[in-house]
This record gives structure tokens, C-alpha cells and sequence, in this order.
């Protein structure tokens, strides 16, 4: 694997000095792209600056921060809770109006300031009763999972996972009992040839929906179920198809350094050599990664639906960029992820791209 880790860790040169200028000193977040910065029209958002603290942890670089900057951040994720709610909103006007989004940026948010030291400044939805009318009861939870559409199974299933944002928030007996009843449906939706759940698509559309899906699994101690086949799936797709969105390399990454599986040293070989060959056609010119093929996505809260793809009832476009073909904070920190399961997967540990010391020497903000 030594030729391969040269290889891999050479793609990080820059991410770091990118990382810095994305920062937004007035508002205490991070940017999403480069483009996002230098235009007005564009703010710091919740999703781009808990996946730059994901960076620094990742690279053990949160411990030396400065406690001034610790603090613009956590102001900054207090600032975003709505008092009335209890949720984290953007500026953006279209972004409550996505379920998801809203989602992520609750679990982000809660997330991020733990990793802080901060806490949300007022009660979460479930304490306020501000929660969907689904969180009422588990019957009323079983009907909206069954509702969900898995025609794509990345949207379907992300829809599906993120709904579990207000069980986490649970008493933990009544937690169990939920945890059960979606396990069970799980099993029972789940496609036994493949592994994989929802409807057609393309094997990456619907490994990316096994991947939002093990999210429930891991958090849970629960072994993901057909495991095998769900290995031959991630196998099939890296063989025969192209991955034109960073989360076509990283989804399968994640799911083979979480299942429980005997992966050959041949098969690593290859699994490793495709995954760094796909990073590559990702990393651009400004040190970081795009999330997509021909560039940024301007709005990466709908980037799951492809041209050629339709899901009903889309949410509108929130945009982050210009989508320019350019690094951007979503694809980034998923780079940075795919190096750290690699070397899980190598039975490694890796070591940090760049020390705290120098990183935050040259800090400039």
C-alpha cells in the first residue's frame, strides 16, 4: 500500500491554506466554496462550518485552537438557533423549507458545539413541542417512514435517516422501541440480491442510500444486515461505473470501513487504487475538492438528484456558490474522510497532514 499512500496523501497539498480562507472573521463561520466568499450575495452557513470543524478534528488540530476563535464559533452556532423553535436556521429563506437541510443543520449544530464546549442557547423542538406531528407517537413514525418515496434511494433513504434527528432526542427506553420498529422495517424493504434498498437507479445512487441508512445502524450497534452482498454491490459499482460526485467515492468507503467484512489484499489494492484515481479527477486548482465532476454544485442541497433523475417535491435550490469549478467545503471535508478510512481500512493510523503548531502559526484571520 506504500505507492498508494504517497499517492493519496499528496492530494491533500493546499487543503489547508484553503481551509483558512474560507473562514468568515465577522460572522465566525466558514464559507462554502472560494466563489462564496468573494460575493456578497453569499454568507457562512451551518453545513460548511461544522464540516471545517470536522476538518481540524480530523487532523487533531481543534485542541491547539485559539479560545477566541473557539468562542466566534460557538457564537456562531448559537446565533443560528431560532428562540421560538428550538432548530438552526441559515439566512437563506428557501433553507427551512428543506427537510433535510434542516435536519443536517440541527444535528450539525448540536454536534459542533459539543465538540466546542458551547451549548444551543434555548430548548431543542421535541422540549418545545415544535417537532413534526410524526414525532407523536410511533405509529405515527412507522407511517412516515413508510410514506417516503425510494424511487431514489440516496434522497428516500436520506429522508428516512434524518427523521431520526428527534429519537436521538428521546428518553432512551422509548429510544429502543423506535430503534426497533425501524430496524425491523428496514429489513423488511431491503432488497436480499443486492443489499441495497429503493427502487432503480444506478448502484452508486443506491450504495449512497445503504450509506445514509448505516448512520441508524452505527449509532446503534446494530449490524447492518446482508452484509456480503452489500460488499459485492460497493465491488460492482467501483468496477463498472463512474463516480462523478465525491459522494460516489466516499459513501462507499465509509460503508466498507464500517461492515464487517474480510476484504482480501488483492481487493483492497483495487478498492484503493479506484478510490484514489476517482479522488483525482475531484481536486482542482485552489488546493481543495469539488463535489462534482464539472464543478461545485451552487446548491448542494439538491445536487442528490442528477439531471437525468427526478424525485417528487424537491425542495428549492439553496445556494451556497456560483458553481464554479472550484473546491467547495462539502466535498473537502468528505476527502478528508475517505484518507481516514482508507487507513482504517489499511489497518493504519494516520498521521496528521499538517501539525497544530503550524496550522494555526499561520492562521490569519
Amino acid at each position: 500500500m506504500i505507492r498508494h499512500k504517497h499517492e493519496l496523501e499528496n492530494l491533500y497539498d493546499g487543503v489547508f491554506y484553503w481551509l483558512q480562507q474560507q473562514f468568515d472573521p465577522i460572522m465566525g463561520g466558514f464559507y462554502y466554496a472560494k466563489s462564496s466568499v468573494r460575493d456578497d450575495r453569499f454568507y457562512s452557513d451551518i453545513e460548511s462550518t461544522a464540516q471545517a470543524i470536522n476538518i481540524l478534528l480530523r487532523q487533531q488540530l481543534l485542541e491547539g485552537m485559539p479560545s477566541a476563535l473557539k468562542d466566534k464559533l460557538i457564537y456562531f452556532f448559537q446565533s443560528k438557533q431560532d428562540p421560538n423553535t428550538g432548530y438552526f436556521f441559515d439566512d437563506h429563506p428557501n433553507m427551512p423549507k428543506d427537510e433535510v437541510m434542516v435536519h443536517r443543520a440541527f444535528h450539525y449544530a448540536i454536534s459542533s458545539l459539543k465538540r466546542l464546549g458551547g451549548e444551543p442557547l434555548y430548548k431543542l423542538p421535541l422540549e418545545k413541542r415544535k417537532a413534526p406531528a410524526y414525532t407523536d407517537s410511533l405509529s405515527a413514525y412507522q407511517a412516515k417512514w413508510k410514506g417516503i418515496d425510494l424511487r431514489n434511494s440516496w434522497r428516500g433513504c436520506d429522508l428516512l435517516a434524518s427523521s431520526l434527528v428527534y429519537v436521538n432526542q428521546m428518553e432512551l427506553e422509548k429510544q429502543r422501541i423506535y430503534v426497533k420498529a425501524l430496524e425491523e422495517f428496514l429489513a423488511s424493504i431491503q432488497d436480499e440480491e443486492t443489499g441495497l434498498w429503493g427502487g432503480s437507479g444506478s448502484l452508486y445512487v443506491r450504495i449512497s442510500g445503504a450509506f445514509k441508512l448505516h448512520t441508524f445502524y452505527r449509532r446503534n450497534q446494530i449490524p447492518m444486515p446482508n452484509q456480503e452482498k452489500i460488499y459485492q454491490s460497493i465491488l460492482l459499482s467501483l468496477r463498472t461505473e463512474e463516480a462523478v460526485d465525491m459522494c460516489y467515492i466516499r459513501n462507499p468507503i465509509d460503508l466498507l470501513a464500517y461492515l464487517e467484512i474480510e476484504i482480501s489484499e488483492q481487493e483492497l489494492d483495487e478498492i484503493t487504487f479506484i478510490t484514489i484515481q476517482n479522488l483525482k479527477q475531484l481536486k482542482r486548482k485552489d488546493g481543495a475538492f469539488s463535489r462534482e465532476i464539472n464543478g461545485s454544485p451552487s446548491a448542494p442541497n439538491v445536487a442528490q438528484i442528477k439531471e437525468d433523475d427526478y424525485y417528487p417535491d424537491m425542495p428549492d435550490p439553496v445556494e451556497l456558490g456560483l458553481g464554479l469549478v472550484e473546491g467547495d467545503m462539502n466535498a473537502t471535508t468528505q476527502a478528508t474522510l475517505i484518507r481516514k478510512q482508507l487507513h482504517q481500512l489499511w489497518s493504519e493510523k494516520p498521521e496528521p497532514l499538517i501539525s497544530s503548531e503550524q496550522f494555526w502559526q499561520t492562521w490569519q484571520t
